[in-house]
Parts: structure tokens; sequence; C-alpha cells
């Protein structure tokens, strides 16, 4: 039998593939998380396009105010300042914005209005309303879009994804003995020394199921109960944990033995743990997953905790080693009715 594929990857990444979507507008109504959920390539272009268009914008807006005043015309400017001396006026020609030639140089004014308000050679004046109030509506135009692209920035380099990177867990898990009782157990461990609060672990078994109606549940997911050494499903993760469930009539895990753990391809074993970064305040989830070939049955975790010079040292060089100890080869099923009978 071919391999099943995972649900949940040894990276945490989900193995779903989103098809035949037709409602897409929905994603609009939500821009900036679309935004965010963009890769990086796709991104950085809107990011640029984005600023290019609103200065292409505001550059032709500019070149139509200057073109209908007539600041682009030197021979009426001409003859407006012939004009002025012939009646004695003292005022010549004055331009909506000054040094406004061509439309390269309303661009290049575009640019100086949205980038920064310390103008240069090209300034507005007090000749044209609709120039003042072009120049309010780019100003807050570009504030609106330097928002929103500096926040979509801030927020794909500060994911809580990229946390998740350096808490790791086990590549295998393994089932043994712990007070009497067979287990599941992983490790789990987080690199950094800053803390992950109200850090907490949860397990679900992915299958394929069928119901006594007949209706198949390709990915049915069943919760199971985690246990840790300081009780309940919270963790102080200052140092690796040896997570195990174990495995009692609730458990699915109930009626494998060691002979027909491979057996089992639709077996998938989804590990989640979720916290809050201590440096940040972000919510931060990492997963993983074992399949029925990555559970190792008869074994246990060396320790990799020592103490050193008067404190803790973790060696992570040895986090997914195990050795073989002694485990009963049947079911928790068949162990526990021995158990009974003794």
């Amino acid at each position: 039998r071919e391999r099943r594929a995972r649900f949940v990857g040894k990276n945490g990444a989900c193995n779903v593939a989103h098809k035949n979507i037709r409602e897409q507008g929905r994603f609009l109504q939500d821009v900036f998380t679309t935004l965010v959920d963009l890769k990086w390539p796709h991104t950085l272009l809107i990011f640029t396009m984005s600023f290019l268009c609103s200065w292409l914008l505001f550059g032709m807006v500019w070149w139509l105010i200057a073109f209908a005043h007539g600041d682009l015309d030197h021979s009426t400017r001409l003859q407006r300042d012939t004009a002025a001396e012939a009646a004695g006026a003292p005022d010549s020609f004055v331009p909506c914005v000054t040094s406004i030639h061509s439309f390269t140089s309303a661009f290049l004014f575009s640019i100086e209005v949205q980038v920064t308000i310390g103008f240069g050679g090209r300034m507005v004046t007090e000749e044209c309303p609709a120039a003042i109030l072009v120049l309010i509506v780019q100003n807050i135009v570009g504030l609106v879009i330097n928002a929103i692209m500096l926040g979509c920035i801030f927020m794909k380099t500060s994911q809580a994804h990229r946390r998740a990177e350096t808490l790791i867990f086990s590549k295998h898990a393994v089932i043994a003995l712990r007070e009497g009782k067979l287990c599941f157990m992983l490790r789990v461990g987080d690199l950094r020394k800053s803390m992950i609060i109200s850090a907490t672990i949860r397990m679900q078994v992915v299958k394929k199921t069928t119901s006594l109606e007949g209706e198949v549940v390709p990915l049915n997911q069943i919760d199971i109960q985690m246990e840790n050494p300081v009780g309940g499903n919270s963790i102080f993760l200052v140092s690796p944990l040896i997570i195990y469930h174990v495995i009692d009539k609730n458990s699915p895990l109930y009626d494998i033995s060691p002979m027909n753990l491979h057996h089992h391809e639709d077996l998938e074993v989804i590990v989640i743990l979720e916290g809050v970064v201590e440096t940040t305040g972000i919510t931060t989830q990492a997963r993983t997953s074992y399949l029925a070939d990555e559970i190792l049955w008869g074994q246990r975790f060396v320790p990799i905790v020592a103490e050193e010079d008067g404190q803790y040292s973790v060696d992570y060089s040895k986090f997914g080693n195990t050795v073989k100890v002694p485990t009963p080869s049947c079911t928790a099923r068949q162990l526990e009715e021995d158990k009974s009978i003794m």
C-alpha cells in the first residue's frame, strides 16, 4: 500500500490545497490580510507599484492643472506679462506650481509632495485653489499608502510562525512503559532563551474512518489527552520536556501493537504547541506530525539536561536520541487485561 500523504508536515505546514473557490471576492474584503499572506515577491511588487502608480496619477493631475492654467504655454505667459506691464501692474504672470515645464517636472513634483513637504525649486502658489486642494488630497493619500504598506511589511517580518522556527520537536515519537502503563511520548524544546508564556500543547489523531451509516470521513480528527511533568496541558518550556499520552481505553492507540503499528498507513498523530511570545506579545503556534513509521516501539529518550558549574545545561545534540527499553509487545488493551487477571 502507498504511504498516505501527510495532513501536517514535519515543519508544521498544512498539506491542504484549496481548489475551485468561486467566491474569490471575499479575499478583497480583507485586503490587509491578503497582502500579508502573499509571498514576498508579490508583496514587494505591490509595494512598489502602489507608490509608483500614485506618483504617476498625481503627476498627471499636476500636469493637467498646469496645462489648464497656461503654465506650459510660454507664448501665453509672455502675452500676460506684456499686458501686465502695459497696464502698469506690478505683478507678472504667476503659475499654479512654479518650475513645471513638462510632464517630467510634474512627475518629480508629485514625488516631492508625497514623500516630503520640503520643496526645492517647485512649489504651490496662491494662484490656484484647485492646486492647494490637490496638494492636501495627495498628502492624505500618501499617508494612507504608507500606513498600509509599511504595516504590511512589518507584519510579514514579525509573523508568529517565524518564532515557531525555534520551537523544535523530536523527529520520532516513542511508545514505552511509564508508571506501568504504555505511553506515547515525544520531546519538545525551545532554542531561544526568551520564554513562550502560557504555553499549551495538545494532540490529535487524524485518520480515515467510516461511520455506522457508511459515511467516509477522510480526515477524522480525534483529540487525545496529553500529560506532562507539571500536569495539565500548560507547560513551562524553560528546558526540553518529554510530553506523553497514556494509552488507555479512551485512546485511539488502545488496540495498536508493535506488530500492526506499521500497517496503519492512515494513522497520523498531530502535535500542536501554542503560546505567547514573551518579547512581542504575539501568539505563536508550532506544529508537527508523526506517521506510523515515525513511532518507535520500546524506546525511550535519553536525558539531555545536566547540572554543570552551578547551572543546568542542555545538550541539543542528543535531543532526538533514544535507547531501547524492555516493553511488552502487545496492545494496551491486552496489557490491561493481563494485569486485571493477575
